[in-house]
């Protein structure tokens, strides 16, 4: 009988160690029955998909001042739960405006129709061929969610992207739908240089070719859906709603003041922003202040 020397065994160990750590974990495939989202995990040289608990529960109803992009949206997310014609969308605009709530919103509306999200980060797009691969087949229909998404100029997920919004080797299967979510309208930084070079072509002005470039992603979204800064009023509003869930939450009735208002509008100023986001942390802020002064009394 062959006996191993102490020190070849403690030697094995550690490489079966070391190949050990490099192997995906074992995970049970994602139960999209019970499960409505997934975010997508990398591990050495792949991933998997990991089940996530959908904790938001943002209903389209409590979105202020986006009527006409939930318009567009719904319509398009209708289409596509129906198997009609259906577009990728790149929602873009101004920080805190509800671009990510909005497609939470849409989870929650739609979900007991099928509708299903896979969140994946900008690094992680390399692996787009893997996630389709895992979802195609399913009796499902996905939203693939790029949140918050830039790029810098010669990124590698850039180029992988638009070719899979071309319909290349990377598009995706009939069942999934791409939604970016991002700050920019062209997802990449744009500078005054970039207008240098346009000229007359049979009398019509052309872009520059580094403007024809920044575009040529963002051209590949079927829909380009744009978000604004808030009025004053629709803020207020936002506000008067945000102040009325959190006070529901907790069981407890917290009248709208004027003092309640002045407070919520030196905020926006303090915060040098009027959005949904703005008027959320206002309300954890009012409505914490307020519960707090009540218990002391």
């Amino acid at each position: 009988m062959l006996t191993m020397k102490p020190e070849f065994v403690a030697q094995l160990e550690r490489v079966l160690s070391s190949v050990e750590m490099l192997l995906p974990r074992a995970v049970k495939p994602v139960n999209w029955s019970t499960c409505y989202a997934a975010n997508w995990r990398r591990h050495s040289f792949s991933g998997f998909l990991q089940a996530v608990r959908v904790t938001d529960t943002t209903s389209l109803h409590e979105l202020l001042g986006v009527e006409k992009q939930k318009e567009i949206m719904i319509s398009n997310t209708r289409q596509f739960l129906k198997g009609l014609p259906a577009n990728n969308a790149l929602l873009w605009g101004s920080r805190g405006t509800g671009k990510s709530s909005l497609v939470k919103a849409l989870l929650n509306e739609y979900a007991c129709e099928g509708l299903r999200v896979i969140q994946v980060e900008k690094e992680d797009l390399i692996y787009l061929s893997d996630i389709f691969s895992a979802v195609e087949g399913e009796p499902y229909r996905f939203i693939l969610l790029c949140d918050d998404l830039t790029f810098e100029p010669g990124e590698l997920t850039y180029k992988i992207l638009k070719s899979a919004l071309d319909g290349s080797v990377y598009s995706p299967p009939e069942n999934v739908l791409i939604y970016v979510t991002s700050n920019r309208r062209h997802l990449l930084p744009e500078y005054e240089s970039d207008n240098i070079g346009w000229k007359l072509v049979n009398g019509e002005l052309q872009e520059s070719e580094a403007t024809e470039e920044k575009i040529a992603l963002s051209d590949r979204f079927g829909l380009w859906v744009p978000f604004h800064v808030f009025t004053q009023d629709r803020y207020l509003e936002a506000v008067r709603l945000c102040v009325e869930r959190e006070a529901r939450t907790r069981e407890v009735d917290i009248p709208w003041s004027e003092q309640l208002r002045l407070d919520a509008i030196q905020w926006s100023h303090d915060k040098k922003k009027r959005c949904g986001r703005t008027a959320y942390q206002f309300s954890k802020h009012w409505v914490g202040k307020y519960l707090l002064a009540r218990q002391a009394a």
